[in-house]
């Protein structure tokens, strides 16, 4: 899967230890997530992942999950599995959908992007919240990565 093919070609890779590639496709991420790679990067290095790591738009976002998976509409976070033996994953996360879920939960946008890409890359290794028992386990799991990571716990209620 290329999702670069409907981006601008303004865009600026990251290549953080671990992770075969951050790129920052939406040139607002700096703007509204001061070092959105380098967290990007952590969350996908604590989670395990060597997944592609795409800062996007809510634009780029939507067009993939009307063709991927037939919702035209923005997500937070969408994961590829790799194509091929040998090859990575994808976490594809929207700007403008998380700044509006960070800002309406009272988290962070850093936090959020955190949490979002810790999320993708336990899709890519098999976790899934289908099902309340399923969604717990992954709720869990995402908290332990989280807590490494001096995140607060997006499932902990006040």
């Amino acid at each position: 899967m290329d999702p670069d093919s409907s981006r601008s070609p303004a865009r600026t890779r990251h290549r953080p230890a671990g992770i075969s590639e951050i790129t920052i496709a939406e040139p607002a991420w700096r703007r509204f997530v001061p070092q959105a790679a380098a967290i990007a990067g952590r969350a996908a290095q604590a989670a395990g992942t060597s997944a592609s790591i795409v800062l996007a738009s809510d634009r780029v976002v939507r067009v993939l999950n009307s063709r991927d998976r037939d919702k035209n509409k923005p997500t937070n976070v969408l994961t590829y599995d790799p194509a091929a033996a040998g090859m990575v994953g994808e976490v594809i996360l929207a700007l403008g959908t998380i700044r509006r879920e960070a800002a309406a939960s009272g988290r962070r946008p850093a936090h959020h992007l955190a949490h979002l890409v810790v999320h993708g890359a336990l899709h890519l290794a098999g976790y899934d919240h289908i099902n309340a028992g399923d969604a717990r386990r992954m709720e869990m799991a995402e908290a332990r990565i989280l807590h490494r990571l001096r995140v607060p716990n997006p499932w902990k209620r006040a």
